[in-house]
């Protein structure tokens, strides 16, 4: 019984490894979030930071995110507002991207050997800065009638160097989406 408990171990710690930190949201306190049932976009429905960055921008990836966002908002008993009709909630969504930097220490070194009287390599630690980039997707919930923020949602993730398939890029925004909306309503 125990060999089995040693056994699974690693495999609950690497899942518990791949989850993220839960999205904390901000909200408005006073905002009734109980009798909100309809949306729509507001416009820009997305908007992209920095907007003159191609390999971000664009309609295939905004069409992603207003996919993924219609979808999680549905799931939540959101229903988009007909035509003529006042929205509940207005929806707005920003693509950030931002250059970051990290320290990696690597260590080497540190052994002994026998042979010609045998010697001593003391470690050595190297730390040297590594640039990548980050992806921060945004979603804002707007009072319909105002248009004042009630509702704020943030997640961000280390962008690939390589490019992602389309594949992979609806699956990155549909994670990112559901991490995010996974705390709307905040009841």
């Amino acid at each position: 019984m125990y060999a089995r408990v040693l056994a699974v171990m690693p495999l609950l710690l690497s899942l518990a490894a791949c989850q993220g930190a839960a999205v904390k949201p901000d909200y408005d306190l006073t905002h009734d979030f109980a009798g909100d049932q309809t949306w729509e976009w507001a416009e820009p429905r997305v908007e992209f930071r920095p907007s003159d960055d191609p390999r971000i921008g664009g309609e295939l990836m905004a069409g992603r995110i207003e996919q993924a966002v219609a979808e999680q908002l549905d799931a939540r008993g959101l229903r988009p507002v007909l035509e003529s009709k006042a929205a509940d909630l207005q929806v707005k969504s920003y693509v950030l991207v931002e250059k970051r930097q990290e320290n990696v220490t690597t260590s080497f070194g540190g052994y002994w050997g026998t042979g010609w009287g045998g010697f001593w390599g003391g470690p050595a630690v190297q730390t040297y800065p590594v640039d990548y980039r980050q992806l921060t997707l945004q979603i804002d919930l707007l009072d319909g009638d105002t248009g004042r923020l009630v509702w704020r949602g943030i997640e961000s993730e280390r962008m690939s160097e390589r490019e992602l398939t389309p594949s992979q890029r609806d699956e990155q925004v549909q994670r990112l989406v559901s991490r995010i909306l996974a705390a709307f309503p905040p009841y």
